[in-house]
């Protein structure tokens, strides 16, 4: 999927974060990938508001943290053992240019870097929230309009200081910017940092059909300017993707170590993984190991394959993956929430989820199923 922004009043990770969820980022699952950080006394809710106007979704983020300022490395620990790994990857990131930068303005060591204003664990929340969402959404490209700047000072630990902030405007170098009439910080260096991990291309919207659109609110207020992040899903306009499929063939892999090995590469961030019966040499009965990805991740879930199989070799080819547009909403079923996957020509509540409220109710999973359904129809 491609993600395209329009950060017209600028944008910080609660706004990033509450657009996410306003597209349909299930925010159970957003929570679970920051709960496995190991973060404690924390919260995260989605709340509905009316910005000047205009439906929006407020990232609400709470922690019970009154340090006044905290290790760089203590914040990339804790983002670093995120799952899925693909979340990880891109929150540890996000931190790590963080501290680069720091770095790079007190001319010290990242690894011995302090943060102040994004030392709180708010910015764990924040950068592991979006992280997960972005892999909930598979979105796989990122595009948005110049990034609004304001004017005046900012207050922060190091007093007062030109806005943006000299950490925003390293983190944003390679941004595509504009001037704006708004008084005070539009970017917070956590925004500046996700907006660079996520590979942020700065273009105008990109031939894609369009599909849902979602605003993330700011805590801020301007005079006759709603300061909301809109947020617009979509798909390749020909619906065809470039894809690798990786695969070997293994006759000394039992089915247990098989069945997990599909499993970590779907977490990884495989598109698919599977297992297909093969007849290898000296007729031995064997499998094919078959992993669909985007070019980015191949690297990273070969050497998954080659560490969980021990096979001496793959091999991989491109293919083309027309992906027609979707999105997912949640429902509540009695009390147990379950995500609905839509497409152009149905939508299809996921099978955990219903397993999970079939079980616990005591109903026919097909009941359960239609229940699902009908709510999200209504």
């Amino acid at each position: 999927m491609i993600l395209w922004l329009n950060p017209a009043t600028g944008l910080s990770g609660d706004m990033l974060l509450g657009a996410l969820l306003g597209l349909g980022a299930p925010l159970e699952r957003v929570r679970s990938a920051i709960e496995s950080t190991g973060l404690r006394e924390w919260s995260l809710d989605a709340e509905r508001v009316q910005v000047d106007g205009i439906a929006a979704t407020r990232a609400v983020v709470t922690t019970d943290d009154d340090a006044p300022e905290r290790h760089a490395a203590e914040l990339i620990e804790l983002a670093s053992r995120a799952r899925p790994e693909p979340v990880a990857q891109l929150a540890v990131s996000a931190l790590e240019a963080i501290a680069r930068v720091e770095g790079q303005l007190h001319d010290r060591d990242p690894a011995e870097v302090h943060l102040h204003e994004v030392g709180g664990l708010d910015t764990i929340v924040d950068t592991v929230g979006v992280a997960a969402a972005l892999h909930e959404l598979s979105v796989t490209a990122v595009h948005a309009a110049p990034i609004a700047l304001g004017s005046g000072t900012v207050r922060c630990a190091h007093g007062v200081l030109p806005a943006p902030a000299p950490a925003t405007l390293r983190l944003l170098e390679g941004a595509a910017v504009v001037g704006a009439d708004l008084a005070g910080e539009t970017v917070t260096p956590t925004g500046a940092a996700l907006v660079a991990a996520m590979g942020t291309r700065f273009t105008p919207p990109p031939a894609m059909t369009l599909g849902a659109t979602a605003y993330g609110a700011g805590t801020k207020r301007f005079p006759q300017r709603p300061n909301v992040l809109s947020a617009s899903l979509g798909s390749s306009h020909t619906g065809s993707e470039t894809m690798v499929v990786v695969e070997c063939n293994v006759d000394d892999v039992t089915g247990e170590s098989l069945g997990h090995v599909v499993e970590r590469l779907l977490d990884a961030g495989a598109a698919d993984a599977w297992t297909s019966p093969a007849t290898m040499k000296k007729s031995r009965p064997a499998h094919v190991l078959h992993v669909l990805c985007t070019p980015g991740v191949e690297a990273e879930l070969t050497e998954i394959v080659v560490a969980e199989t021990g096979t001496l070799g793959t091999r991989r080819h491109e293919v083309q993956r027309t992906a027609l547009p979707r999105r997912t909403t949640t429902v509540s079923v009695r009390g147990h929430r379950i995500r609905v996957k839509h497409g152009p020509h149905r939508s299809k509540p996921e099978h955990d989820d219903v397993a999970a409220a079939a079980k616990a109710l005591g109903l026919p999973l097909r009941t359960v199923t239609e229940m699902a359904l009908d709510e999200a129809r209504g």
